[in-house]
């Protein structure tokens, strides 16, 4: 169906991160790709998303799984080409779904062209673009200042002539200097290539890191950070903002905002600046009834207070799955504390996920569903240390590969339909009862339960609209109400209890137990009026 409606499709989408290495695979190269991602279209159609986010596809060395873009304007030949790319989003349209592209405003890769030249000398321009400076000491061979990376180890690379370049992440993807009025300039440009070629949003990754304080001082607790949330990073995004609005169809700009502080975090959410932003807290927090309610009632206040939507996200590629989360016994997520290889109860973990998706599916505001969240895959921990592609596994002893795995499509065996090569990761053999296959038309699938849940969702007027209202029922049970007959019951306790009064039974996350709602299990009611 073609898109028409004029409302602003990103206050309540249902989107849809494809992580186009590990979505489909049409040329049989292990790798997936455009042309795998076309083909699938249907899946993504059936389970009725509104949107689809495209991790990077941009033409990269591949030193951060592409985060580390050479060119802006071109797709990586691993991926396709970008007369592909423009097919796809013409054929998205056409299915009534829109799409984001990722952009990666902090660094560009080592082998972009500007980094190229600023190693070429000294003297080129294209130094002022990124943050050389001289080292420490007499001989300059010290750091000039101490400060570690977001994937731990140190920031900064000394080149052949003696100076020293930033780079928060990997020494393959050297920091922007913001400052610099090409830099910001070009971005502006990027911007309109992708609006003219018709994506709707923008999703901006490490949105609060651009800024960096020039005179280098190191991080010390209790001042204020020099790299972190800078307030200059908002000049930025209102001048984004100001592009995304002299386009037609309400394009949107999505961030990447990690956040402790939530007025800081609502601060990038200001009408004239970015539309939405990821809620970390939501994703990062326990399987616990009275801090899943404190994270809630957070974030609507915070989004509330700038007249922005929240939005709720249980996994993504960074991430570990929420199926492997929900199954341990601390079912938090932080990328300080690994819990990697920590015992999991996988069945524990998927009837909780089953739960968690008519939570963020019925709360006010835009649902993300990560590739492979819709079939109940899990973290696949039992990859090979050798076999890791994740820069983050050699400095920070945490891989994210594992929820990176490529899809289950169909089939008995890996590669389950997603190529006919090896894949780029190990599937798991388990995960033969996970294909898309396997589980269409099996009413008690992972995959039935998400088809059903945002048809519903579409169809119901009060999950269109921002009202929601607590119940008062036990401590360890969160229920809600959106609009004057809808409510969601969600029971954390470790016994079943009884569902308060309703008309109907619209959709249950499993089997309930006569009349009361077992244990880890939610439900959407008809409520009584």
């Amino acid at each position: 169906m073609p898109i028409s409606d004029p409302s602003p499709w990103w206050r309540d989408a249902v989107i849809y991160q494809v992580y186009p290495r590990s979505y489909a695979d049409a040329d049989g190269d292990g790798v997936g790709d455009i042309a795998g991602i076309r083909a699938r279209l249907p899946h993504l159609a059936d389970l009725g998303v509104d949107a689809i986010w495209m991790s990077p596809w941009y033409p990269s060395p591949m030193a951060d799984a592409g985060y580390d873009v050479a060119d802006f304007r071109d797709i990586d030949p691993v991926f396709g080409t970008l007369a592909e790319a423009e097919a796809l989003i013409a054929e998205s349209h056409a299915l009534g779904i829109r799409m984001i592209v990722d952009i990666v405003p902090n660094h560009i890769s080592s082998a972009h062209p500007w980094f190229q030249a600023a190693l070429a000398s000294p003297a080129a321009p294209e130094r002022d673009y990124f943050w050389f400076r001289p080292g420490r000491g007499p001989d300059g061979a010290g750091m000039p200042t101490d400060w570690r990376g977001e994937f731990g180890g140190t920031a900064w690379t000394r080149v052949d002539d003696g100076a020293w370049y930033l780079h928060l992440f990997t020494p393959e993807q050297p920091d922007l200097n913001w400052d610099h009025p090409g830099v910001r300039a070009e971005f502006e440009s990027i911007l309109r290539f992708w609006f003219d070629r018709g994506v709707d949003g923008i999703r901006i990754d490490s949105a609060a890191l651009l800024f960096k304080d020039p005179a280098l001082p190191e991080v010390v607790d209790g001042r204020p950070h020099p790299f972190h949330d800078l307030d200059e990073v908002h000049s930025v995004y209102r001048a984004w903002r100001r592009i995304a609005d002299s386009y037609g169809g309400d394009r949107a700009l999505i961030g990447e905002v990690w956040m402790p502080s939530v007025e800081r975090f609502a601060a990038y959410l200001r009408p004239d600046e970015l539309h939405a932003a990821f809620n970390f807290d939501f994703l990062g927090c326990a399987w616990d009834p009275a801090l899943m309610r404190a994270c809630v009632d957070r974030t609507l206040d915070a989004h509330a207070a700038v007249g922005a939507p929240p939005t709720w996200v249980l996994s993504n590629h960074d991430v570990t799955r929420h199926v492997t989360r929900y199954g341990r016994t601390d079912t938090t997520f932080s990328f300080d504390n690994n819990l990697d290889g920590t015992p999991v109860d996988l069945e524990l973990g998927t009837r909780r996920a089953r739960a968690a998706a008519l939570l963020s599916l019925s709360l006010p505001g835009a649902t993300y569903i990560y590739q492979g969240e819709e079939l109940g895959l899990w973290e696949n921990e039992n990859i090979p240390p050798a076999e890791f592609q994740d820069p983050m596994w050699g400095r920070r002893g945490h891989s994210r590969d594992g929820c990176r795995v490529p899809l289950p499509w169909s089939g008995s065996e890996p590669p389950f339909g997603f190529s006919s090569a090896t894949p780029w990761l190990p599937q798991p053999p388990e995960w033969k009862d996970r294909t898309v296959q396997a589980q269409t038309g099996d009413p008690a699938s992972m995959l039935e339960l998400y088809r059903e849940a945002i048809a519903l969702r579409r169809a119901e007027p009060a999950l269109h609209h921002t009202a929601m209202t607590w119940l008062d029922v036990q401590p360890a049970v969160l229920a809600y109400t959106r609009g004057a007959d809808f409510a969601c019951v969600v029971n954390m306790s470790g016994a079943a209890v009884a569902l308060p009064g309703h008309e109907s039974l619209l959709l249950s996350s499993g089997p309930l137990d006569g009349d009361l709602l077992p244990p880890d299990t939610a439900v959407w009611l008809r409520r009584q009026t």
